[in-house]
């Protein structure tokens, strides 16, 4: 798709450079990594539109890569892959991906993919990957907050909280809508779940926990994080 930006990861620097050269050939704007933290930096610095990621990166399991820019973008991911088990192609579309292409691979059905990928991605639905709020950091690919530049330990519950109010940060989140993006469709009228969890939280994130300036109470009907 010409013009379109593509960002190739994979851990074998023969097949990105091949890659590299047919997708140019064909139009594409490229940048390429080799392992999971080159994946989120680029993810986050060049913007691509589409992001083609095998698995089986050295440093950054494959599927923590995907869950660090679903953290905060919508990009296409389409998961290239010499592991054919079904059970990896779930764990790849359940994690955020959009496609998942085995190898060995035809070049063509390949470009195909990504061009179908790019044409169904949503315009303009992404966010900053690093988001400062006060003395707070929260990077949304490495998934961490950083207070007054020491490193906040949340639990994965915890995160997900801090997570899904960060991309909505500024706009009101529904008690409803957070337990369900949290914890599920079943938990929606759980919310003694989110008293417990948010206390923590402002003890985590807040300079003074009874008077928050973040994490912000709208009683009776949900929360919003300030920045």
């Amino acid at each position: 798709m010409t013009g379109s930006r593509v960002l190739v990861v994979d851990d074998e620097p023969g097949l990105v450079r091949a890659l590299a050269i047919n997708l140019r050939a064909h139009g594409w704007e490229v940048a390429t990594g080799t392992d999971g933290a080159q994946a989120l930096d680029l993810a986050a610095s060049w913007h691509p539109d589409v992001v083609l990621l095998d698995l089986g990166l050295p440093d950054i399991p494959g599927l923590d890569v995907i869950a660090g820019i679903r953290g905060w973008s919508r990009v296409p991911i389409v998961v290239l892959s010499a592991r054919q088990h079904g059970e990896d192609k779930v764990d790849a579309l359940d994690a955020g991906a959009d496609d998942y292409v085995t190898k060995p691979f035809a070049m063509n059905e390949l470009l195909a993919r990504l061009r179908a990928a790019v044409r169904r991605a949503a315009p303009g639905d992404a966010t900053e990957a690093v988001v400062v709020a006060g003395e707070l950091e929260i990077d949304l690919a490495r998934r961490r907050v950083l207070r007054a530049g020491a490193e906040v330990r949340l639990s994965p519950t915890e995160w997900a909280i801090v997570e899904v109010l960060v991309r909505n940060r500024g706009r009101l989140v529904s008690r409803e809508q957070l337990l369900r993006e949290v914890w599920g469709p079943a938990y929606t009228s759980e919310t003694g779940y989110l008293r417990v969890y948010t206390a923590q939280l402002r003890r985590k994130l807040e300079a003074d926990p009874s008077n928050p300036r973040h994490l912000r109470t709208q009683p009776g009907m949900g929360y919003v994080f300030e920045v």
